[in-house]
């Protein structure tokens, strides 16, 4: 699995409201805005997926879930949307939004794996076209060379499997927002069944009592690892932590996240405690962290305190978020033949050990101003997907 959710469109739209923060008491802005507590932790979480990804440290899983987290996020203002209107308006409002940045994506990146070497596989004949199609409607996970261009090429060989990568997430929130009438419907009258049933999914098939094979099985394997993430976000919508005692919460949390790595302890992979690679232990961990989050939500109008000087960079990343979140990964490809220019500075040999291990560094420095181009360049498609007007840097600004 990889490592980022979408909000009111597909991950959060809207520049921030001007009004003194109020809190609902429910978690939830109480005229309707947008709550900034719920930006902030959608920031956090896209940041920590572009770090991870690039040094690729295993506790970042454990620091901050970012998917658990981002799944949460979405599930809580799906559940607001399906409360105001009908479902199939509220399935096909998102399915507007994330489509056309999903096609934006598909434009640059098929063509390169086609002028690069890649074709249809014989093997699997008329069903690879069909798979193919995933790059217009991603229902399921879209085809690509796990080998692509040469060893001596600007892009590594692995370049087409890093840039997909990301969209197994966009195929699980399809059908998040797909399953979510029927979720949020069986939620509000089963609460708890509807909550603990993905967990039971995940210990079935992260244990290895059922094995699924192929693309199914990991599809299945994601919406049970973050279903019970998505179920939290109705319940914070519903005001459900409100009725319940915070003590109650954290212990239940605690003994979640205890279990969790309890559970990785004795199913460590060669990438030790990345529990991205442990579906159990990443489905509880993640249900507890986001019970602790949402618990302790306050409902924020505006960034309180020394927050608000980052005002604007949360909101640019809310309004961006698809945007980032698909092509992060490229991103940070880019910058490696960018960094390997320095070793063509005359004298600079004296200094490679140096560079060789601050290569990382240079990366996290350099990805985002790319990012911020790249939002310049192609950013707009999210307004144009959510009819609004499109918009070069919208952080909030009135110049925005």
């Amino acid at each position: 699995m990889g490592t980022g959710a979408m909000g009111t469109g597909a991950v959060g739209t809207g520049s921030p409201p001007k009004h003194k923060a109020t809190s609902s008491g429910d978690g939830t802005a109480s005229s309707g805005g947008r709550d900034r507590y719920l930006d902030l932790l959608r920031a956090v979480a896209l940041v920590r997926v572009v770090v991870f990804h690039i040094f690729g440290w295993a506790w970042l899983t454990i620091l901050f879930p970012s998917m658990g987290v981002m799944f949460a996020l979405a599930g809580s203002l799906m559940a607001r949307s399906l409360s105001k209107r009908p479902p199939w308006s509220v399935i096909r409002g998102r399915l507007r939004r994330l489509v056309p940045p999903m096609w934006a994506f598909a434009l640059v990146v098929v063509p390169l794996m086609f002028v690069l070497g890649w074709w249809a596989d014989r093997e699997e004949g008329f069903w690879w076209f069909l798979r193919l199609a995933n790059y217009i409607v991603p229902f399921g996970a879209p085809p690509y060379p796990y080998e692509s261009g040469s060893p001596s090429g600007l892009l590594e060989e692995t370049w087409a499997e890093q840039a997909a990568g990301p969209l197994w997430y966009i195929r699980a929130y399809l059908w998040f927002v797909i399953a979510s009438p029927l979720l949020l419907w069986a939620f509000r009258r089963v609460p708890w069944l509807t909550l603990v049933f993905p967990v039971a999914l995940t210990a079935v098939l992260g244990s290895g009592l059922v094995e699924i094979p192929g693309e199914t099985g990991e599809a299945l394997t994601d919406f049970a690892v973050y279903g019970a993430c998505w179920v939290l976000g109705f319940a914070h919508n519903d005001g459900v932590f409100r009725k319940v005692p915070r003590y109650i919460t954290v212990s239940l949390a605690a003994f979640t996240m205890a279990f969790a790595l309890w559970w990785a302890s004795g199913h460590l992979t060669e990438e030790g405690w990345n529990l991205d690679e442990i579906p159990l232990a990443q489905a509880m961990w993640s249900l507890g962290f986001c019970a602790i989050l949402l618990q302790y939500a306050p409902s924020w109008r505006t960034l309180p305190g020394k927050l608000a000087q980052f005002d604007s960079t949360i909101t640019l990343a809310n309004n961006r978020a698809v945007t980032i979140y698909l092509w992060h990964n490229l991103v940070i490809l880019a910058t490696f033949p960018i960094i390997d220019q320095l070793w063509l500075i005359p004298g600079i040999d004296a200094y490679s050990t140096q560079l060789d291990a601050s290569y990382e560094a240079l990366s996290l420095v350099l990805v985002w101003p790319l990012l911020g181009l790249l939002i310049l360049a192609i950013g707009w498609v999210e307004d144009v997907a959510a009819k609004r007007r499109p918009r070069l840097w919208p952080n909030g600004t009135r110049e925005a």
